[in-house]
């Protein structure tokens, strides 16, 4: 395990600010959370890889053993939880990357209850759980910082997706109302929100339907990228991608426009998604 002392860079920056930090990224098994773990650690920052894969994370350590270590744990398992915060306390981790995260797209009538549950479970509950018992060690840090890797539909209310909407907004909500808890401490609350980003927590029909709508799709690698340049700049609050990002302005000021407008997009989703 990680136990270097670095010191803290307030920027950082990839020349000198970056070994300073020390950063457990969730969701590293695959997807945006592994592509996070490369790029940080690609700059000499020093990552803790968590996710439930093992083999995946093996790999991905061997890739930079050098700067990155790993421990799998399912985030839902209390025993799994504490194993983890243990692991970064030991890492003496003053940055955490709320990665992890599932989506099951389909129409809310069709949702079984526990899809639901385990939605709220992975998304939102076990996050905030895991976010409680680490941020003493944040707020002890000479610069604690947490990311929350939220979503564009954490903002938009989206045919669908009711349930991962519901969960990103609650996500995107505790990292506002946290970053003003936190105003008057050493902790920094920043808060990344991709567009659709091609995982393999896609299923096929998923992909056809945002083939179908014209959806733009991000790879993990450049949502990866935005990540960073966050960190770097210090920005509380980043949409990924345009126009999403304007989407998301009008949804807040004139919703009903965004409402038409994806009242429109309704036949092609009840075709792809629409069957239970």
């Amino acid at each position: 395990m990680l136990s270097a002392k670095f010191p803290w860079s307030r920027k950082p920056t990839l020349e000198g600010g970056w070994p300073a930090q020390r950063i457990l990224v969730t969701g590293a098994s695959g997807g945006i959370g592994r592509a996070l773990v490369k790029e940080l650690a690609a700059t000499g920052a020093h990552v803790l890889a968590s996710g439930r894969n093992h083999q995946a994370l093996v790999a991905l350590a061997a890739e930079n053993p050098e700067h990155i270590n790993v421990e799998a744990a399912d985030l839902t398992d209390a025993d799994d939880r504490a194993r983890l915060v243990e692991a970064a306390r030991r890492a003496d981790c003053n940055v955490l990357i709320n990665a992890a995260g599932i989506n099951h797209v389909g129409l809310f009538e069709n949702e079984a209850d526990d899809s639901i549950a385990e939605l709220i479970n992975v998304n939102l509950t076990a996050t905030l759980q895991l976010t409680h018992q680490l941020l003493p060690q944040l707020m002890a840090a000479r610069q604690g910082q947490l990311v929350n890797v939220g979503s564009t539909f954490g903002a938009i209310g989206y045919p669908s997706q009711a349930t991962y909407c519901a969960t990103k907004f609650a996500l995107r909500g505790f990292s506002q109302a946290l970053r003003r808890e936190l105003a008057d401490t050493r902790v920094r609350v920043l808060y990344v929100a991709p567009r659709a980003t091609r995982t393999a927590m896609n299923s096929p029909e998923v992909d056809a339907m945002n083939e179908a709508l014209g959806t733009t799709m991000d790879t993990p690698e450049r949502v990866a990228r935005a990540v960073r340049r966050a960190i770097e700049g210090q920005r509380e609050e980043t949409q990924v991608g345009w126009p999403e990002g304007l989407f998301v302005r009008l949804n807040a000021i004139v919703p009903r426009l965004v409402d038409r407008a994806l009242h429109r997009q309704l036949p092609i989703i009840r075709r792809f998604v629409g069957k239970p």
